[in-house]
């Protein structure tokens, strides 16, 4: 990278650090007001937005983008409106900033509280997901951070069009137009300079690939919260209602292949029938989803056409139409398999044997565990906190979908009337 774009990196974390004690101070309702604004004007600007991300769809088909990241890359008019519809759900949730935690009085009358602060500056490393660039806007602003925005390469006309939107709304406000910035794509070491800004930077959040998340992680010198992958298993029970069983596995499967949350791997209960097997697999080669594990373990039960697993399918999210499946012991197999192969995103079960759900539950280790239900359900809006700014798979504050207390620190405040320790 250039020194002049490096440069660039810098400038613009040093004003967002600027401006960062002013989007700290603004009340609850300027930050609705300004959320609110600004879904109306990404609505206004729909043919500008799509008319950018055409040229992004058409550069990525050229360079031989799959299909899977092109749909991730894509908008249409009712993504707008869905991305547009986030920005006032965070609107109308409750603001963070300044709630009480804790407080006490000490015994010699100093009165002390803990209260939930910004963190200032929120640097975003991110793939091809437009959707992204509003969704940390919209979640910095309602818990008082500034966004530091570096998207991809092939998202570069989207973004931009995006954040020229966002930075027009903030000067409707009075506000600097630094409170959202996007930072130069052209190179991979705009990533480094970003996570390495100590001082100017005060939290970096990955959201993609598994590389991309690695190489933030590991090469962050400021702190770093890990959003991971999701090879996420959906385990049937002997005990499950099998038809609901199959419901839930091909929605988790088929509903969005593109997506964190996607079921990965089905794993089946040994107790089943034979033909019970044969139904769940079945049931997904008639959707559309290509079977992958040990050819000769699915044969034995009438599977036809399944492909012989690698060592990476059984580890890696495929993102595709492709999924594992796998025999296994019962629900201490399944917690086997699972905890080997884990992301630590959502894992899931069909069962109704009260005792068998209980043990899933509690011994499974993820994010998210989903008991009778599917796994496209790790979402941040469907949780009811907005549109999150992704699903955390490390075990700091910060586990599952990231919403807006997810994006606060807290201090400590104590007042004395002129107390000295001893």
């Amino acid at each position: 990278m250039s020194n002049t774009e490096r440069e660039e990196v810098l400038s613009k974390a040093r004003s967002a650090k600027d401006v960062a004690p002013t989007v700290a101070q603004l009340s609850t309702p300027r930050k609705n007001e300004i959320l609110q604004r600004a879904a109306e004007n990404l609505i206004a600007h729909t043919e500008d937005i799509l008319a950018a991300n055409k040229q992004d769809i058409d550069a990525g088909r050229e360079r031989g983008m799959s299909e899977s990241l092109i749909d991730r890359l894509s908008l249409d008019a009712a993504r707008v409106e869905g991305i547009a519809g986030g920005l006032r759900q965070v609107a109308g949730l409750q603001d963070p900033v300044g709630e009480i935690l804790q407080g006490r009085t000490m015994d010699n009358g100093i009165q002390m509280k803990q209260v939930r602060v910004p963190l200032g500056v929120m640097g975003m490393v991110y793939e091809a997901r437009p959707n992204v660039t509003v969704d940390a806007f919209g979640l910095a602003i309602k818990s008082g951070n500034v966004p530091l925005l570096r998207g991809s390469k092939s998202a570069r006309n989207s973004n931009a069009k995006l954040v020229e939107i966002l930075q027009n709304t903030l000067a409707e406000f009075d506000l600097p137009r630094e409170a959202v910035q996007l930072l130069p794509c052209e190179t991979h070491d705009s990533v480094q300079d970003l996570i390495t800004a100590r001082g100017l930077v005060d939290l970096v959040i990955p959201r993609g690939g598994a590389k991309l998340i690695e190489a933030v992680v590991t090469g962050a010198t400021v702190p770093a919260i890990e959003t991971g992958t999701g090879n996420c298993h959906f385990y049937v029970d002997a005990s499950a209602d099998l038809d609901k069983a199959i419901d839930m596995v091909i929605n988790g499967k088929t509903r969005r292949t593109s997506v964190c949350n996607s079921t990965e791997c089905v794993l089946i209960d040994a107790a089943l029938e034979d033909s019970a097997k044969l139904r769940i697999i079945a049931a997904l080669q008639e959707a559309g989803v290509t079977i992958h594990g040990d050819v000769a373990e699915l044969e034995a039960f009438g599977v036809e056409d399944a492909v012989q697993a690698t060592e990476e399918d059984w580890r890696e999210e495929s993102l595709s139409m492709d999924i594992c499946a796998k025999v296994v012991d019962g629900v201490d197999g399944a917690i086997a398999h699972i905890t080997e192969f884990t992301t630590g995103h959502t894992e899931a079960i069909a069962a109704q044997d009260a005792d068998v759900l209980v043990k899933f539950g509690n011994e499974v280790d993820a994010a998210a565990v989903m008991l009778n239900a599917s796994t496209a359900f790790t979402d941040g809006e469907v949780y009811g906190m907005g549109a999150e700014i992704g699903i955390s798979t490390q075990k700091l504050h910060a586990r599952g979908p990231m919403a807006l207390p997810e994006l606060t620190s807290s201090k400590w405040i104590l007042q004395g009337t002129g107390q000295t320790r001893p």
